[in-house]
């Protein structure tokens, strides 16, 4: 094969300062969900997270949260996306999984504490989170 793909495990870090700007926006949004752009760069599986982006024109509800792709200006650091769930699980809906952007979506639960943050991939399987 001359194109072999190499099969690596996906992990995140996450800077300190940018968790604590998640877990303080996800707070003020409650008891609706907020979402926040993602950014940092991807190497050999590490996605590395040093900040973070309020989409234009966003929106969001008790059960939902959003944005329109097409205002965004082009950015090659955007690396996925992070919501809160203000009531259930951390764990990705059919509706997250179908409007999946980037590499990584992070989901906060409430009541948004250090370790109420999860990342998932594309498919919904979990990605470790490590805090640099």
């Amino acid at each position: 094969m001359i194109f072999k793909k190499s099969n690596f495990e996906r992990r995140v870090s996450l800077k300190t300062d940018v968790r604590d700007g998640i877990l303080s926006y996800c707070k003020m949004k409650h008891p609706n969900e907020g979402i926040l752009i993602l950014k940092g760069k991807s190497k050999n599986g590490n996605i590395m997270i040093d900040g973070l982006v309020i989409p234009p024109f966003s929106h969001g509800g008790p059960t939902f949260a959003g944005f329109p792709h097409s205002f965004l200006p082009f950015d090659t650091s955007y690396v996925g996306t992070v919501h809160s769930h203000p009531t259930g699980p951390a764990k990705p809906s059919v509706t997250d999984l179908h409007n999946f952007f980037g590499l990584v979506s992070m989901i906060v639960k409430s009541p948004y504490e250090d370790d109420d943050i999860l990342a998932w991939d594309s498919k919904g399987n979990s990605i470790p989170i490590s805090i640099v």
